[in-house]
Order: structure tokens, then sequence, then C-alpha cells
């Protein structure tokens, strides 16, 4: 594995480089879901319009203020999960590396609220908006994950894709799922498949329906990855993201039962 680029004087970190590519990458895909919806949020009174096309920039600011957050989230909620390791050494608050994935979607949920507001476009209809963009940015970061070799790979396996990691922040030389590979290829998919959701919803299908699948499908994804994880468990024999991942599911359920078309859901906040 290969935990930092060597440029001459320079030390780059592989994940950093990854997060930041994730992050450009969600943020053209983001401006992309912008436009396309750009004439139904005007329509609406959602967004003032501006004279030049190339002045659209919504995707970046978007994805640059709900990155740092998720970001900021992802390392808190990470830190949380071992308070003794945090008292006994609150260095690791500002480390490079360990991030947890229900910890960056609190940290990002909390600023795309802030800016649906600012937006003033229903928060439902927001988060539909942002979930394709979400899993692409999530897919690219876990190639830092793989990259960096930070202990997010799984389980021993004997199956010829099987990794090792003796060069990695957390090192091994077992043969191991390699778990970010995987994340990589489900995201994508979900992402793919959100983004399709939400063309059709373009169509005034229920509000909050690509949110709601968002929750849905990366929740079972993460619930199943964490079996070939080397997360510690906690809570019935399952680890916290298990827990977190089955707490996304139910909320994702529930708002898609009580999803409603954008006109209705408009009526109803005024």
């Amino acid at each position: 594995m290969i935990p930092f680029l060597h440029l001459g004087p320079l030390n780059i970190p592989t994940f950093g480089l990854m997060v930041a590519t994730g992050l450009l990458v969600a943020a053209y895909v983001l401006q992309a879901d912008f436009d396309r919806r750009r004439e139904s949020f005007l329509k609406r009174d959602y967004l003032q319009e501006t004279k030049e096309p190339s002045h659209h920039d919504e995707g970046f600011l978007v994805i640059g203020i709900a990155g740092i957050s998720g970001l900021v989230g992802a390392r808190i909620y990470h830190v949380l999960e071992s308070p003794r390791d945090l008292m006994a050494d609150p260095s690791l608050l500002i480390s490079r590396f360990g991030f947890a994935w229900f910890g960056g979607f609190i940290g990002g949920f909390i600023a795309l609220y802030v800016l649906a507001r600012h937006y003033r476009i229903p928060v439902l209809e927001f988060m539909d908006l942002c979930s394709p963009a979400a899993a692409t940015g999530y897919a690219i970061g876990r190639i830092g994950c793989l990259l960096s070799g930070d202990g997010d790979y799984g389980v021993p396996t004997k199956l010829p894709w099987g990794m090792s990691f003796p060069n990695g922040v957390v090192p091994t030389t077992e043969r191991v799922h390699p778990t970010p590979i995987y994340e990589f290829l489900i995201w994508m998919l979900i992402a793919v498949i959100l983004w399709r959701i939400g063309k059709k919803a373009l169509h005034a299908e229920a509000t909050g329906k690509v949110f709601s699948y968002y929750l849905i499908l990366t929740g079972v994804a993460r619930f199943l990855i964490e079996f070939i994880r080397i997360n510690p468990r906690s809570f019935f024999g399952m680890s916290n993201a298990q827990t977190a991942s089955l707490v996304s599911i139910i909320v994702g359920i529930v708002l898609l039962l009580r999803s409603k078309p954008p006109a209705a859901a408009q009526e109803e906040s005024r």
C-alpha cells in the first residue's frame, strides 16, 4: 500500500488526496443535479437565478461546507467510540486516520439542513438532491482507505482477490478481504441507482424518495459489509456501524412510507 506520495520534500497522504478527489467529483455530481432540477426549483421560488450559467456553483459550495462538516463529525464519532483511548491521548482527535461513516453522516446532515434553509428548499427535497453526490464521494474516499491501509480492511480470507497491507498505517501480512474495494463498487452502484430515481422524481414523484432509498441502500450495504470487517462487537453482537445502519434503514423505510409529491410537501411547509 501507499500511505504517502513522496514528491521531493512533500509527503502527501493518499487518504487525504482521495478524500479531496471524492469531494471534487461529488461537487460535480451535485452541480449536475442542481442544474437538471433548476427549472423546477425556480418555478417554486427556491433559488435566485443568476444571469450567467457559469455562475451556477451551488454544488461546489454545498460539498465544500458539508464535506468539512462530515469529516469533523466522522472524526469525532470515531474517537468517541473509544473514550478511554481519547482520554489517554487527546491528540487522537486531530489524527489523519480513523473516520466513522455514521459520524460523517451526522455532521454532513447538520450542514445540509442549514444549507437547505439557506436555499429555501424543503429539507427532504434538498436531501434528495444531495444523495447521489454523497454516495459518490463516499465511494471514492474508500479508495483512500485502501491506499493508506488504515485498518478498514476485512477479516482474513483465502479468496484469490484477498490482499495484505504490510506497509499500511495499520499493517497486516495476512491476506484479508479488501473491503474498501467492495464499498467503492457498492456505493458507486448505489449512486447510479439514486441518480436514476432522482431523474424520475423530476416528474413529480414523492419528495424524500431519493433520500429514503439512500438511507436504506447504504444502511443495508454497510450492515452486510460489517460481517467481514474487523470492528469490535457491542450491541447484541453487532458492531457500532451495524447498529447505526439499522437505524438508517428504519428511518429510510419510515420516510419512504411518508413521502409526498413536491407540491403537497410545499403546501405543508407554508
